[in-house]
């Protein structure tokens, strides 16, 4: 049967339309290069920072935070591409001037990189 039509062939029809506050906001990539950011607002009157492009960041080692400069994307488990590209994402392991650090926080949220030491030089 095509997409969207019941197995009798009738259409499904939709309850309401999404409100603003529910649809996607604009895909960012955070790519590896010199630090950009911007301000975007949000709800409520806010606003938020979030990143454009990184090349550092706060490696969590021992208890103590150390911001270090990111060399490399070594490789991200949810898309192997993204490596190849160099883009920031949560969980892809990066190559420090410390050794290899896991970004633990989401940059196109945030307006920094965070992550911790996996291992050392």
């Amino acid at each position: 049967m095509k997409q969207g039509r019941k197995a009798s062939g009738g259409k499904y029809k939709k309850a309401r339309k999404k409100k603003l506050y529910e649809k996607k906001g604009q895909v960012r990539v955070v790519k590896l290069g010199e630090k950009k950011t911007k301000h975007l607002k949000t709800s409520g009157g806010k606003r938020k920072l979030v990143s454009l492009s990184a090349n550092t960041i706060n490696i969590l080692h021992n208890g103590k935070s150390k911001k270090v400069k990111i060399s490399n994307v070594l490789e991200t488990p949810s898309n192997r591409f993204l490596a190849r590209q160099n883009i920031l994402v949560k969980g892809a392991i990066v190559e420090t001037e410390l050794g290899k650090a896991k970004i633990t926080n989401r940059p196109s949220q945030e307006g920094q990189v965070q992550g911790i030491l996996i291992k050392n030089k």
